[in-house]
């Protein structure tokens, strides 16, 4: 593929200066929607330290300096994947969401964990750059992190377990049986979720229950015990279940 020239073309020239413009925008806007794709398909093929600006660079055809118009360096590439797949992931949990039953709250949670689980197991690198180590190294680079993530898919979550208190009860830990120290970090969660009017306490059992499903995800994307637990479905369901169960809510099969 030949070199281009990010934003310009013999074309803008004709045509007078404000069709100019919005072609060069339009044009600068397709770069950037390919640079943010490859730089996703190298990710999921390599990881994020496969990601290099110099290989996207060669793929969308421009020079490796034409890139630090739309990013900084493979630290703002990454981040830009880091944020398309944030927006990918709870878009995927809310979609499943949305085809239930909203007034059952067993069907609902299990739905959109599932779709979680699902989609983690499907998408190991953008998993690991979601929650894992990748999104260590790159916060450790980055002086501030979206926070779109805890927002959007934690405040997805403190709704449900909002209605569970609200429509069913709930039993959780009052603010004095709290550590400290816990309860401010709790409070810090609640924060980031844009939820200030959930408890503490339920805070708290949605962080454990999030607990064990994230523990279960790591086992199925990273293919621990795999020579025993080759499909994970089952333990799965047997633990949304317990957990569903803690909460006083029961799935109908199949659900």
């Amino acid at each position: 593929m030949g070199v281009r020239q990010a934003g310009s073309t013999s074309q803008e020239s004709n045509g007078g200066g404000q069709l100019t413009g919005k072609r060069r925008e339009r044009l600068r806007a397709e770069l950037e929607r390919e640079a943010r794709g490859e730089a996703r398909r190298l990710t999921a093929s390599h990881g994020i330290d496969g990601l290099s600006l110099s290989a996207v660079a060669r793929a969308v055809g421009v020079t490796p300096p034409a890139l630090y118009r739309y990013f900084d360096g493979k630290k703002g590439l990454a981040l830009a994947v880091y944020e398309d797949v944030t927006a990918e992931f709870v878009a995927v949990v809310a979609e499943a969401l949305r085809h239930e039953d909203q007034a059952d709250l067993a069907a609902c949670l299990y739905a959109a964990t599932r779709a979680a689980f699902d989609w983690s197991v499907s998408h190991p690198a953008e998993f690991d750059l979601l929650t894992g180590a990748g999104y260590a190294r790159l916060a450790a680079s980055v002086e501030a992190m979206d926070s779109v993530f805890l927002r959007e898919l934690g405040g997805l979550y403190a709704s449900l377990f909002g209605r569970v208190l609200e429509e069913r009860g709930l039993d959780y830990p009052a603010d004095d049986e709290l550590a400290p120290e816990l309860a401010r970090q709790l409070a810090a969660y609640r924060r980031l979720m844009r939820s200030p009017g959930l408890p503490l306490g339920v805070t708290f059992v949605m962080i454990s229950c999030w607990r064990q499903i994230y523990g279960l995800t790591c086992m199925a994307v990273y293919g621990h015990l795999a020579t025993a637990f080759d499909d994970c479905l089952p333990l799965f369901d047997r633990m949304l279940d317990e957990l569903l169960g803690r909460l006083g809510l029961t799935r109908t099969p199949g659900k």
